[in-house]
């Protein structure tokens, strides 16, 4: 029996585009995590593009390091980093091999395998709290530095895959300035989000983080 529409893996040649292109036709797609207690599924909510070489709020911005190296891949990867000592990102990498860009997944709506993300969120406070922000999504879907290059294109039983879901309608498609994007990068309207969805994640604007100084070892 052949999956449904709904059910079928996206293509590498769904990531193979422009990241403008790709990060709002994201919205609506079906996550898949495989783990070894079950399979998890979350659909997509809200996302945010980053556009590499041009981009000064991208990892990539500066050229090819060992911790962004996946993003210069070939599309259809997953770019995994673990930021502020405790949390983890998850990006899917598109565009073509050598050009770095990648879309940023903020929120989502558990569909299957919510048992799974509850204790390990037990902040939440309800099930649309539960991956509701970038970090709470890869920690609801157990994500590591162990799945940074994982091909989510290898098939609905790899570790992460995307299927094509149910896209919204235009009309349902909000986009905004990227959270907590600060200088060059904050004008930017490369956040996607579905309007009125309970699980998208509250904007802010950037912050800067102000300077320490300890007394006993001062700056220069």
């Amino acid at each position: 029996m052949s999956e449904s529409p709904d059910r079928t893996p996206l293509p590498r040649t769904f990531f193979d585009r422009p990241v403008l292109d790709v990060a709002p036709d994201l919205l609506g797609r079906t996550l898949v995590r495989n783990t070894e207690e079950g399979r998890i599924e979350l659909r997509l909510t809200e996302v945010e593009a980053y556009a590499g070489a041009i981009d000064p709020g991208s990892h990539a911005f500066r050229g090819r390091t060992a911790r962004n190296a996946v993003m210069f891949g070939p599309p259809g990867h997953a770019y995994v980093y673990f930021t502020y000592g405790m949390w983890h990102c998850l990006n899917l990498v598109c565009g073509p091999e050598g050009q770095a860009s990648g879309v940023l997944l903020r929120a989502g709506e558990l569909l299957r395998g919510a048992d799974q993300a509850r204790p390990r969120r037990r902040s939440a406070r309800s099930d649309h709290e539960l991956a509701k922000g970038p970090a709470r999504l890869a920690t609801a879907l157990d994500v590591a530095l162990s799945l940074n290059g994982t091909d989510v294109c290898a098939g609905p039983d790899a570790p992460l895959a995307l299927l094509t879901g149910t896209p919204p309608p235009p009309a349902r498609v909000r986009t905004g300035p990227r959270t907590g994007v600060g200088g060059d990068g904050a004008p930017h309207p490369w956040r996607f989000w579905l309007t009125d969805d309970p699980t998208v994640s509250p904007y802010r604007p950037h912050t800067p983080r102000k300077r320490r100084l300890d007394s006993a070892h001062p700056s220069d």
